[in-house]
């Protein structure tokens, strides 16, 4: 996350994601881990229940396209901005995309679903992963743990 004098900062500033059936499911994960670089989002077959994480056996390959992933084939501009609740982003990309979501926060060396906090904003997510003592931007590690 940028600092300033040592400080984070919130990001605001809108960021405009294009759903296209051509694209892959890694470039849709890179483009969001550019904007909120102690965050990345991952790929299911299925929803996950409220309040639960999504199950290791339903996680998509990254290099599916979009079209391969989904049955919804609707295309068009997602917007994404700071102030947006984790909760709402999966949801707009279930709804809207028909592609299942989980976002997952750094905290360490360790990827945490955030399923008990969904309704925090993706800034307030980002900032908590980049005070974890991560070493950020496209860490490589895939240990997973449900916050």
């Amino acid at each position: 996350m940028p600092a300033l004098n040592g400080k984070f900062y919130l990001s605001f500033k809108l960021m405009i994601m294009y759903i296209t059936d051509t694209k892959t499911l890694r470039e849709v994960k890179m483009e969001f881990q550019d904007k909120f670089p102690f965050l990345k989002i991952e790929f299911y077959r299925g929803t996950h229940a409220e309040g639960q994480g999504s199950l290791e056996k339903d996680h998509l390959d990254e290099t599916m396209t979009i079209g391969q992933a989904r049955k919804i084939h609707k295309e068009g501009e997602m917007g994404i901005h700071g102030n947006l609740k984790v909760s709402s982003l999966e949801q707009t990309f279930q709804e809207d995309y028909g592609l299942n979501v989980q976002v997952f926060r750094r905290s360490g060396e360790l990827w945490l679903q955030t399923t008990s906090t969904d309704e925090w904003t993706l800034s307030e997510q980002n900032e908590k992963g980049g005070k974890s003592g991560s070493t950020g931007q496209y860490a490589t590690g895939d240990n997973y743990e449900v916050d």
